[in-house]
């Protein structure tokens, strides 16, 4: 196990980063060959199956591919802007991963809608309703693969009203990682802030359409803030549980 500003962390997520700082120092690329896992155990002096649940974790993410029989090789990962190597790393069940990840949303996500506001289209405001509009199916409907997709969709179309292409693919990028977590068995939403979710959304539409920048900002800046508060509530409790029903490493 390990501590981080005296917080328990579990031994798989810091073996997980450490693997990941191993690829980095070695210069590692796509398709190249890791060590086993009995030789990353040792590296990193923990056990066997606390680096089969970091290499879970890792080939969740698209870092890590493990091949039956063959071993484990760097994934063909791509920086956020089209590179052939990630400069970053991002663990969903890490704090100041996630601190990290919605600072970033709240610069890209505020300033987009906020753009929005004032280039959006007629037919890019259409999108942005129908996005909506499946968001609100997908929960009445119980359909929360369907939500996700929905959820997406609205917020890389207020990205693309915005008119900034490089914007337009942060959005894309940051949704990406955000996705992660689900594999992780982390929601996007908690299941009773659903209909919350939905209410922000049309609040951050209502301003777009009505032109009004600033408003459309604060509403962005309201949900993204929000969804970070659940995700870190949902992260302690996981850890909590996870210090008090496991031996830590």
């Amino acid at each position: 196990m390990s501590t981080d500003g005296g917080a328990y962390r579990p031994g798989y997520e810091v073996a997980a980063e450490r693997i990941l700082e191993l690829i980095e120092r070695l210069n590692l690329h796509a398709g190249d060959r890791l060590p086993t896992e009995i030789d990353l155990a040792q590296q990193l002096d923990t056990s066997r199956s606390v680096v089969r649940e970091a290499i879970k974790i890792l080939s969740a993410l698209g870092r890590v591919t493990a091949h039956k029989g063959r071993g484990l090789y760097v994934a063909d990962g791509t920086s956020m802007l089209g590179g052939a190597r990630q400069p970053t790393f991002y663990l969903p069940t890490n704090l100041e991963h996630v601190d990290r990840l919605f600072e970033f949303r709240k610069l890209i996500d505020v300033e987009a809608s906020r753009l929005a506001s004032t280039r959006a289209t007629p037919l890019q405001l259409k999108d942005m309703r129908e996005a909506v509009a499946d968001c609100v199916g997908a929960f009445e409907a119980g359909d929360f693969e369907a939500y996700g997709r929905a959820d997406d969709r609205f917020h890389e179309s207020v990205a693309a009203a915005a008119q900034n292409p490089f914007l337009s693919e942060a959005v894309a990028q940051c949704r990406h990682a955000q996705r992660q977590t689900a594999r992780l068995g982390l929601p996007t939403y908690l299941a009773a802030n659903y209909d919350l979710a939905n209410k922000e959304h049309a609040a951050i539409l209502a301003a777009i359409q009505a032109g009004d920048a600033d408003r459309a900002g604060q509403a962005a800046r309201n949900h993204i803030e929000r969804t970070e508060a659940e995700y870190r509530r949902e992260i302690m409790t996981r850890l909590s549980q996870s210090g008090q029903g496991k031996t830590r490493e």
